[in-house]
């Protein structure tokens, strides 16, 4: 199992690879026509914020699969933390739930389930990521919610993922606007940079048309990000627990075979001493 987890996670760490680039493009170019929009983003249902907040959606995202260390079991006790966190602001939460161990163990806690995605967390695809966005943007255009977080395991290494959670819905509050680990400006010359920044943009259609599509791709790449950060995630934390297990199986076997050997020595020594005994005795 660890030399499959293996070979997996390095295929997955090329899709997050080659899924960045396009990640932080999309989210400068929303940011850009955003501003260019000027008021046109008021009228944007993905920007608007809900006032009040009564309905939190919170999306966990787990694995298909257990072992795999805490790698479930640390995002349902985030969605459990933020849960508490919400009441008490009088605030209810609604969960949605990728992964068939985070749906059972939600659906075994008696929590409500809105949303249940199980079946590809090891290998997601980009219609996987559309089909929750779109339910999640539906809910939140309809009011059913008033704001969206994304709760997953971020990859760093095969050793190394910890959990993040980031607001997907308003947008107003997203990483689109700069308020996420992904906003930082790229690098290179800055009279390139501030060219770039000073530059007129023409679009078409008008940006008024163009915002909705946007942040509709936006949001899908969001969630399909999160998927593939879990799904490598997921895999670097199979990897090292069966490399764990495998250790702990080696270091049990040495113990239990020192200590086999020695009742066996006992044994042996207690036979000789009997026979010596015996031979002490019939002499």
């Amino acid at each position: 199992m660890e030399m499959v987890a293996a070979a997996r996670l390095r295929r997955a760490e090329q899709r997050i690879k080659a899924m960045r680039p396009y990640a932080e493009a999309i989210r400068k170019m929303a940011r850009e026509v955003s501003e260019a929009s000027e008021g046109a983003t008021a009228r944007v249902p993905l920007l608007k914020r809900h006032e009040p907040v009564a309905n939190v959606g919170v999306v966990l995202i787990t694995g298909d699969r257990g072992l795999a260390g805490a790698f479930n079991t640390q995002i349902i006790r985030e969605g459990v933390r933020l849960k508490r966190e919400y009441r008490s602001d009088d605030e209810k939460v609604i969960f949605y739930v990728v992964g068939r161990r985070g749906n059972s163990t939600m659906k075994f806690r008696g929590e409500e389930v809105a949303g249940s995605y199980v079946g590809f967390t090891e290998r997601p695809a980009f219609t996987d990521a559309r089909e929750i966005s779109r339910d999640l943007t539906s809910a939140y255009t309809d009011g059913d919610l008033d704001r969206v977080d994304l709760v997953y395991n971020r990859y760093v290494s095969p050793l190394t993922q910890y959990v993040r959670r980031h607001t997907l819905l308003p947008i107003s509050e997203a990483e689109v606007f700069g308020e996420g680990d992904d906003a930082s400006e790229p690098e290179g010359d800055e009279e390139v940079l501030e060219a770039d920044r000073r530059a007129a943009w023409m679009y078409e259609p008008d940006a008024e048309e163009l915002l909705p599509m946007l942040f509709e791709e936006y949001v899908d790449l969001s969630v399909y990000r999160a998927l593939l950060e879990s799904s490598a995630s997921e895999l670097g934390a199979r990897m090292t627990a069966m490399r764990n297990a495998s250790e702990n199986a080696q270091e049990l076997i040495g113990d239990l075979t020192l200590e086999m050997n020695r009742v066996r020595q006992a044994e042996i020594t207690q036979e000789i001493l009997e026979v010596v005994a015996g031979a002490d005795a019939l002499g």
